[in-house]
């Protein structure tokens, strides 16, 4: 049977595909220690828990509007309001399965065949395969050493088919936290080349110093015009099988995505939207002590890497250490190193090509402190064992 070209030409997730090899391994036995996935390690929040098994038991689980029910659009643009300190309203909301789905629906909402979209390096492993899905051209523009945005390079990018630029601060996979600074000269330049800004902002709520996330809708009105906000509820509240999120922007988009929402997925998931309304009504509690965890996880991590000779930037946000193995690789690049360490050492990483950048990999630390220590023991007993590779040997 023949296989759509869409279909065929889309890679499968790389994270995903990571963490079911050390799932299965797992499942003959092995302690492998999994930091390929970014998931917290923390249930859901118990009112979550309590207003999703409420709505179960009272048998009242049907559809919702397409755009998601009034309550939850509501709660999510009185939430917006609060956060990015700028007026949405109802009309600029469209309730998704997900960031990920949020992300999809708006791109095929903006992109049309042949529009490039810029992705700032690294870039999280699902933009690039969207963004193509859509019949668009992913255009990969570098960081900078330290990680953070090149502006001469993102200059150099856009061009007449240019027609997006996608923000994701904090960053997946590396943490970075784009300064108020930052996200205005991004936003100038949407504004000058009459570009859409798709901004990610499903980690805003796990930045643990320094200045808080700034959004690009909180620029101005003629930025917030041209701006799209992709957020969830997977990160901060621990609900990453609730697959549940937002689109947010100029009303005509929000109405695009639940337009195409409604063909491709009817409505959201009803239980889910329930336990995402209890979270933004009222603040859980463990929210403020994932947080303090992931910090103490962050501030833990990082020093062990860099006194392993491993030269990685400690992040402001997200649950994400992105290091530089590039000494250490062979031809088969991080891929290789990243295979070698699960077989060898039971310790699953991220490779960096997955990301578009081949000499580093991704650590996540949404995993117990306890199992952090043991990761980097693993790790360092696996670079003792493979010196560094000559300048000639590497990719």
């Amino acid at each position: 049977m023949r296989i759509a070209r869409r279909a065929t030409e889309v890679s499968l997730s790389v994270t995903l595909a990571l963490d079911a090899r050390a799932k299965a391994l797992m499942a003959q036995g092995r302690d492998v220690i999994n930091m390929s996935v970014g998931e917290p390690d923390f249930p859901a929040p118990a009112l979550v828990q309590d207003a999703a098994c409420k709505l179960i038991r009272s048998g009242n689980v049907r559809y919702t509007p397409a755009a998601g029910t009034l309550a939850l659009r509501g709660a999510i643009a009185k939430y917006l309001t609060e956060s990015r300190g700028v007026a949405f309203t109802l009309p600029q909301v469209t309730v998704c399965h997900s960031t990920k789905h949020a992300l999809s629906g708006a791109i095929l909402a903006t992109i049309q065949e042949g529009d490039e979209v810029l992705l700032f390096l690294p870039a999280w492993v699902s933009y690039v395969e969207i963004v193509k899905l859509a019949g668009g051209v992913p255009i990969s523009v570098p960081s900078r050493p330290d990680l953070g945005p090149d502006f001469d390079a993102i200059r150099r990018a856009i061009g007449p088919k240019t027609r997006a630029m996608l923000l994701n601060s904090p960053s997946n996979p590396t943490g970075y936290t784009w300064s108020r600074k930052e996200v205005e000269e991004l936003a100038a330049l949407a504004v000058k080349h009459d570009l859409v800004l798709l901004s990610d902002e499903i980690y805003r709520r796990l930045i643990y110093e320094g200045e808080p996330d700034f959004s690009p809708a909180s620029v101005s009105a003629e930025v917030r015009a041209r701006t799209v906000i992709l957020d969830g509820a997977s990160k901060s509240y621990a609900m990453t099988g609730y697959r549940i999120g937002f689109v947010a922007g100029p009303p005509e988009i929000a109405a695009a995505v639940e337009r195409v929402h409604s063909h491709l997925v009817g409505a959201p998931n009803s239980v889910s939207q329930a336990g995402y309304l209890a979270a933004l009504e009222t603040e859980p509690p463990e929210v403020e002590m994932m947080k303090r965890e992931f910090d103490a996880r962050r501030r833990f991590l990082i020093p062990e890497l860099q006194r392993m000779g491993l030269e990685t930037p400690m992040p402001r946000g997200a649950f994400y250490a992105f290091a530089d193995v590039g000494p250490y690789l062979d031809a088969r690049g991080s891929t290789g190193f990243c295979e070698d360490l699960l077989e060898q050492q039971n310790l699953a990483l991220v490779p960096g090509s997955a990301f578009g950048v081949d000499t580093h990999v991704r650590l996540s630390y949404a995993l117990g402190l306890d199992r952090i220590r043991h990761a980097c023991e693993r790790l360092a007993a696996f670079l003792a064992a493979h010196p560094r590779a000559p300048a000639a040997a590497r990719r």
